[in-house]
C-alpha cells in the first residue's frame, strides 16, 4: 500500500478524503456530514518550535510554567518529566549537535534554523526506525508540501539557501542535502502554522502537514485551534458530505484587497473565494471604503466617502476636502509613531490623542479605530482602569460582528474579555450576557473540555449563582 493510499484509509476514519483540484491542488473533502463543533481533525506538528517573543516554553507543549532548562544545550526548556522524556529521542541527537556550538552561535539561532533542524532529526529517526512512522506522520508528507519554489524572487532564494547552509552547520551529516533544505524552508513558509494558546495568542510555529492540505477561503466553514501543540480543526457551520473543508490562513477583518496582498505575500496565490470574487463590485468596494476609506465631515452623517475621483459622502453628497483628509491622516501616522515607540506610562495618552483624530477622519466601523481601540483596552487592562477597559472593550463589538463571522474565536474572545470586566465591576447581568455569547461562540470553535472552555464556563455558572442570590429577599440572606 503507498503512503497516499494508507493516508486516505486513515481520514476515512475520520470522514474525509484526499481530492485534487486543478486549480488549488490538493483539497480535504468530507465524506460525512459535520456540524458546529465537530472535531473535524487533529494533528500532532511534524516538527515545531516556540518562538523568542513568546518568552521561555515547553519545547513539547508550549507551557510557561515550571520550566527547566536542559543543563546541557542551554537551548531546550521542560514544564515536567512526562513532556521531557516524550522528547527526549528527538532532544538528545539535538542537544548532541548544539552542544558543539559555540555558546553565542547556539544563543542566535533563530527559530525557524532550529525547527528544520528538528525536522531533519525526526526524519533520521523515523528512517532508522527509533520513532514509529504512520499514515498521517511521516516525512512523505513533508515531500508532498507545495514548496514554490518557482515563484519566488532571487533574493528569497539566496536566504534560504544561507539558511539551508546554518542548519548543515548545526547537523554537521556529510551526505546532507543543501537544496533540500532550501525546498523544505519555502514548504515551511506557506505551510507552516503559527501555534497560538487559547486567547490566540502566538506561542510558536509548527508544521502538521496533513492539516496542510485544507485550503483557504476567507469565508471558512471550519476554525483552526490548537491544545497546546495539538492542532484542532473544528466545523463552525453545518458541513454536509462531499464539501471542502476550509479554514482561514490570514487575519479576515479587511478588505478584499488587504486580504489578497496578504495572502499573495505570505503563500504566493490568489483567492477566489465567495467573499474574494465581489472584488470591483459596488458592494465590495463600500465594504471597503467603510472599513478603511474615510468618514463624512458632517458628525451628524454615518455615511463613508468613495474617491470618485473626488471625496463623496455616498449618503448625503457632501463633499470632503482632500488636503484635509492628508493633514489629518498626516497627524495621525505622526501620533501612530510616537505612541508605539513609547514604553511610559502616557502611552494611553498619546492613543487616545490618535483615537480622537481617526474619529475625525475613520468611519466608526474603521479597522484602525478599532486596532486602537484595542491598544487602549489593553493598555488601560494593564494600569487596572476596569471601567475605561470596559468602555472600550464595548465599542470594539459592533465592529467584531461586523468584520467576523458569528462563529469566530476573536467575537467570542472579545466578549469574554467583556463579561470578565463586567463581572470584575459588579455588573453582574451584563456579565452573565456577554459570557453567554463567549460560550456560544467558543464551545464550537475551542470545544467545551479544555481547561480554558471549563474556566469560561465555570465563570458563568459563578455569575448565574451570584445573579440569583441578589433577587433573594433581603430578609432571606441577612
Amino acid at each position: 500500500m503507498t503512503i497516499e493510499e494508507e493516508l486516505q484509509r486513515a481520514l476515512s476514519i475520520n470522514g474525509l478524503t484526499v481530492s485534487t483540484n486543478p486549480e488549488k491542488g490538493r483539497c480535504l473533502i468530507t465524506t460525512k456530514d459535520f456540524f458546529p463543533g465537530d472535531v473535524i481533525i487533529s494533528q500532532e506538528p511534524y516538527a515545531s518550535v516556540p518562538t523568542h517573543s513568546s518568552g521561555s516554553r515547553c519545547d513539547k507543549c508550549f507551557a510557561s510554567r515550571n520550566l527547566k532548562k536542559c543543563s546541557a544545550c542551554q537551548i531546550s526548556f521542560y514544564c515536567s518529566t512526562t513532556c521531557q522524556k516524550s522528547e527526549w529521542k528527538l532532544h538528545q541527537l539535538e542537544c548532541h549537535a548544539l552542544k558543539k556550538l559555540s555558546k553565542d552561535r547556539r544563543q542566535s539561532l533563530t527559530p525557524s534554523i532550529r525547527m528544520m533542524v528538528r525536522l531533519y532529526l525526526r526524519r533520521k529517526l523515523q528512517t532508522e526506525q527509533i520513532i514509529p512512522v504512520t499514515a498521517t506522520d511521516n516525512y512523505k508528507l513533508v515531500e508532498a508540501l507545495v514548496d514554490h519554489m518557482s515563484d519566488i524572487d532571487e533574493k528569497q532564494l539566496v536566504l534560504y539557501a544561507q539558511m539551508a547552509n546554518l542548519v548543515s552547520l548545526v547537523l554537521q551529516w556529510p551526505e546532507i542535502n543543501i537544496k533540500e533544505i532550501a525546498r523544505n524552508f519555502s514548504k515551511l513558509a506557506c505551510n507552516a502554522h503559527t501555534i497560538c494558546d487559547s486567547d490566540l495568542r502566538p506561542l510558536g510555529t509548527g508544521l502538521y502537514p496533513v492539516v496542510s492540505i485544507i485550503n483557504h477561503s476567507c469565508l471558512p466553514n471550519s476554525v483552526l485551534v490548537f491544545e497546546g501543540s495539538l492542532a484542532v480543526v473544528r466545523a463552525v457551520e453545518p458541513i454536509p458530505k462531499g464539501t471542502e473543508v476550509l479554514i482561514s490562513y490570514i487575519e479576515t477583518a479587511g478588505s478584499t484587497a488587504t486580504r489578497q496582498k496578504a495572502l499573495k505575500e505570505q503563500y504566493l496565490f490568489t483567492c477566489t473565494c465567495s467573499r474574494c470574487i465581489k472584488v470591483g463590485l459596488y458592494e465590495d468596494i463600500q465594504e471597503s471604503a467603510i472599513l478603511e476609506g474615510f468618514r463624512c465631515w458632517d458628525d451628524k452623517c454615518s455615511g463613508f466617502l468613495l474617491r470618485d475621483p473626488r471625496f463623496i459622502c455616498q449618503q448625503c453628497g457632501h463633499l470632503r476636502n482632500k488636503d484635509e483628509i492628508i493633514k489629518v491622516a498626516t497627524e495621525v501616522k505622526l501620533m501612530e509613531d510616537k505612541a508605539s515607540a513609547s514604553l511610559s506610562c502616557g502611552t494611553s495618552a498619546m492613543y487616545k490623542k490618535v483615537e480622537l483624530l481617526q474619529q475625525k477622519l475613520c468611519h466608526s466601523y474603521s479597522l484602525d479605530l478599532m486596532r486602537t481601540r484595542e491598544c487602549l483596552l489593553k493598555i488601560l487592562m494593564e494600569l487596572k482602569d476596569w471601567e475605561g477597559a470596559l468602555r472600550y472593550c464595548r465599542m470594539t463589538i459592533p465592529v467584531y460582528q461586523r468584520v467576523y463571522p458569528v462563529n469566530h474565536p476573536m467575537l467570542g474572545l472579545q466578549y469574554y474579555t467583556c463579561g470578565k470586566l463586567e463581572w470584575l465591576l459588579g455588573e453582574t447581568d451584563n456579565a452573565i450576557k456577554s459570557l453567554t455569547e463567549a460560550v456560544n461562540t467558543l464551545r464550537i470553535t475551542h470545544g467545551t473540555q479544555t481547561p480554558f472552555m471549563k474556566d469560561l464556563l465555570a465563570r458563568l455558572e459563578e455569575a448565574h449563582a451570584e445573579a440569583a442570590y441578589k433577587q433573594l429577599p433581603e430578609n432571606d440572606y441577612r
